[in-house]
């Protein structure tokens, strides 16, 4: 286990759509490893693999002391009722914008067993659940804001760099 450097915009790994975990072997295991350890520090909410450079369908959540991890996520249900609230993203640092989501996410995958996975939750962790996949697909959160502030994201991001 180790705690990872995380991974920051305009990293090209960061837009390349992740790998399915076609193998459960011990790479993959020592990435789970990684991904709990690495997101179990304060103000962290979710990690995909990508976010530490490794191109393959994972993440962990840390949400309200409840950490946990998810193989080959995929999003089967988002709830009607949408959420704006503030978001950000461990690979924008210092970015914070009003991002709409669905208030209710269900996310279904498998365990470091191969055994089927079932997640689920509203609020934070719906948020944390859709923002996560996003990252697996190739997104950041700043892919769903609005037009305009998208626009205004982008400038500020870009004097960042």
């Amino acid at each position: 286990m180790a705690m990872r450097e995380i991974r920051v915009v305009p990293d090209p790994v960061l837009r390349t759509p992740c790998d399915t975990v076609t193998t459960i072997d011990d790479r993959v295991r020592g990435l789970v490893a990684d991904l709990v350890e690495t997101v179990d520090d304060e103000g962290r909410a979710g990690l995909a693999a990508n976010q530490i450079g490794v191109s393959l369908r994972a993440f962990s959540w840390n949400i309200e002391g409840d950490i946990g991890y998810v193989l080959n996520p995929r999003i089967v249900e988002l709830g009607e009722e949408l959420q704006e609230g503030g978001e950000g993203c461990l690979s924008v640092p210092g970015l914070w914008y009003p991002t709409v989501r669905a208030n209710y996410a269900r996310v279904e995958g498998i365990d470091l067993d191969g055994n089927p996975l079932t997640v689920e939750g509203t609020g934070l962790m719906a948020r944390c659940l859709q923002h996560e996949c996003d990252h697996l697909d190739g997104m950041v959160y700043l892919d769903r804001l609005q037009k305009e502030t998208r626009r205004a994201a982008m400038r500020e991001l870009r004097a960042r760099l």
